[in-house]
């Protein structure tokens, strides 16, 4: 399963999360161009590449996961970690709103994860990345919107291990172990930089370039 075609299935589970008494987060009441998850290709990527603006990276003064308020309520007892779990596992069982139990597979290193206390979701771009390609000048409430962003490909059930290894590291700095996952991780980081107006730096930009080489 790639991370475009796991994203690319919000709807229908928002759409079950209402019948098990959650409520879906309203799409981006203020975000920009409307880009929906999963809906580029390598081509389309590039050219959102290069409209990107390149710049240093800004400084970190200032910066708290707090001025991203994330994991934010869905519905009873539903969180937007819980949405996002239940998306992207198979054989879900839920507690309420609660995932209690399922599978998951983790694009980033390849491996089956069979609880989900071993689960991450994945930022696709890190918060302390986008503080520092311009989210420094938002304010909260578009902080918050980005941190809890459904639509575009912005969040992923991943290992804790590679969501901890990739920290809040760009693609110069750190890529997908499973290299078959590299097309997909280029074009989503793109699709979210491109959507919320980010910055990258030079040798980011090299990086996101070559891995878009590996799309066939």
């Amino acid at each position: 399963m790639t991370l475009r075609s796991v994203a690319a299935s919000v709807a229908a589970v928002l759409a079950l999360g209402a019948l098990s008494g959650c409520v879906p987060l309203e799409e981006d009441p203020i975000g920009g161009s409307g880009q929906q998850a999963g809906s580029g290709d390598a081509a389309e990527a590039e050219k959102l590449l290069g409209g990107l603006t390149v710049a240093d990276a800004r400084p970190m003064r200032g910066y708290s996961r707090e001025r991203f308020k994330h994991w934010r309520s869905a519905g009873k007892n539903c969180d937007v970690r819980d949405t996002v779990l239940e998306r992207d596992g198979t054989g879900v069982e839920l507690d309420g709103c609660n995932v209690v139990g399922g599978s998951w597979s983790s694009v980033y290193d390849n491996r089956t994860i069979d609880d989900p206390s071993g689960v991450d979701i994945d930022h696709t771009v890190p918060l302390a990345n986008a503080w520092r390609s311009g989210a420094d000048e938002w304010e909260d409430d578009r902080r918050s919107e980005f941190a809890n962003d459904l639509t575009r490909p912005q969040l992923l059930a991943v290992s804790a291990s590679s969501n901890r290894s990739k920290g809040d590291q760009d693609p110069s700095q750190w890529k997908p172990t499973n290299q078959d996952a590299w097309c997909d991780y280029a074009i989503d980081w793109i699709t979210v930089k491109s959507h919320w107006e980010l910055t990258v730096t030079a040798a980011e930009k090299t990086a996101l370039q070559d891995m878009l080489e590996t799309c066939v």
